[in-house]
């Protein structure tokens, strides 16, 4: 990708953080770099409310640090809302920050109860996306 087509991705881009600490974004965009984290999900509240805009298939975007430099720009490949419950192992693996289904649950319930509640029937939203570009490297 030449310097032009970056502005252009850049300039059209939505950007985001992950993760609701400056520990937790670390954590997941350095599982993206080493090539564990190839999905993600948030609550479809948090898209209904405006606090965020619901990723697109075929947009790219900038995952930012927390100081909100830009880190990686990504390009969604899937998105689909679905009850928390109804998460498999195969998407819960995709996000790489866990070994099981069981501990996405876990981990993704704690998540979501510390950013607004959690009920196993919620849709959240399932992104699976690819790393285009380390905008640090």
């Amino acid at each position: 990708m030449n310097k032009d087509e970056l502005q252009t991705d850049l300039s059209n881009a939505v950007s985001f953080k992950f993760g609701d600490s400056e520990e937790l974004c670390n954590e997941l965009l350095h599982l993206i770099r080493m090539g564990k984290k190839t999905a993600t999900c948030e609550a479809l509240r948090a898209f209904e409310s405006g606090a965020e805009d619901m990723p697109v298939v075929g947009r790219r975007d900038v995952a930012l640090n927390w100081d909100d430099s830009p880190a990686l720009l990504l390009e969604t490949l899937e998105v689909t809302p679905m009850r928390f419950c109804d998460v498999d192992e195969d998407f819960a693996l995709a996000e790489g920050e866990n070994d099981d289904l069981s501990g996405w649950r876990r981990d993704h319930q704690a998540y979501f109860e510390r950013s607004g509640g959690f009920d196993e029937k919620m849709i959240v939203v399932c992104e699976r996306f690819r790393l285009i570009r380390d905008l640090e490297s």
